[in-house]
């Protein structure tokens, strides 16, 4: 009996553009063990790591012969327009186009492959390079379900995948998990610095701060059947050190209220972008 994970993989993918985002997308799939000669890359200037992983791999730096069942688009938004005039050939009908592009809408897309049907955007965030991400992604009406499931294997190559009913939610994603990375390091740089204020060595402060947010992301990636406020109250004795501080933090002005006008100025940025 064949693997149902097997069959969702393409017969053939094109990956155009393998940088960060891209080569972790390109490493995940050979791991999920789609066959490098299933696969054909577009990317003028490689890496030595991407250029190091296509030989040994021997995956083609050339464009399919034919179009291939699915082209998955990991370029810079901006220099998307050269690469849709190289593609219009590669995007046909049959061609599932899968694009993590920041700010590129489906019509906007659509616009520039006018041959291609069925679209898919979705959006990683940084996690994804250590196959620990999570991505949103929506697809267009013309998107079948075996197109959708082959997505959804794909991008689960680089972590968990949160499907969209509208795409008008994917700069909501963007402001919250594609941006979302950034406040957790903001918390552990934040946080060595009040150890510092509290008097521990710089050093120490620095330590003790990255370790506790490993240890506690890890904790939650562990118990999926406790919610966040769970774990939280799990830890916070009545009247004790760690009430003291939440007391602070959950005041009506603390980090509940700024974190949701953070995410509110990602969101707009996103739109502005998407233009």
């Amino acid at each position: 009996m064949s693997d149902p994970g097997e069959e969702a993989l393409p017969a053939s993918l094109l990956l155009v553009g393998a940088g960060r985002m891209g080569g972790a997308l390109l490493k995940g799939w050979l791991n999920l063990g789609l066959a490098p000669e299933r696969l054909f890359l577009l990317e003028p200037q490689p890496s030595p790591e991407i250029a190091a992983l296509a030989a040994a791999h021997r995956i083609s730096l050339a464009l399919p012969a034919q179009a291939p069942d699915v082209v998955v688009l990991a370029v810079k938004p901006q220099i998307f327009e050269d690469a849709a005039a190289v593609l219009r050939a590669k995007a046909g009908p049959q061609t599932l186009i899968l694009s993590i592009m920041a700010g590129k809408t489906i019509a906007n897309i659509a616009a520039r492959l006018p041959q291609a049907r069925a679209i898919i955007r979705a959006m990683p965030n940084l996690p994804a390079s250590i196959g620990c991400g999570i991505t949103g992604a929506v697809a267009n009406s013309e998107v079948s379900s075996n197109e959708r499931r082959t997505a959804d294997r794909l991008l689960s190559g680089v972590g968990k995948v949160e499907w969209l009913a509208d795409e008008g939610l994917i700069d909501a994603v963007t402001a919250v998990s594609g941006s979302g990375p950034a406040y957790v390091f903001l918390l552990a740089e934040c946080l060595a610095e009040a150890g510092i204020a509290a008097g521990l060595p710089a050093d120490t402060a620095a330590r003790l701060a990255r370790a506790t947010v490993e240890g506690a992301g890890a904790l939650l990636a562990q118990s999926s059947a406790l919610t966040a406020a769970a774990l939280r109250e799990a830890v916070t004795s009545p009247g004790g050190t760690t009430a003291a501080a939440l007391a602070v933090l959950m005041a009506p002005q603390g980090l509940g209220l700024l974190l949701e006008t953070a995410v509110e100025a990602a969101k707009r940025r996103a739109g502005e972008l998407s233009g």
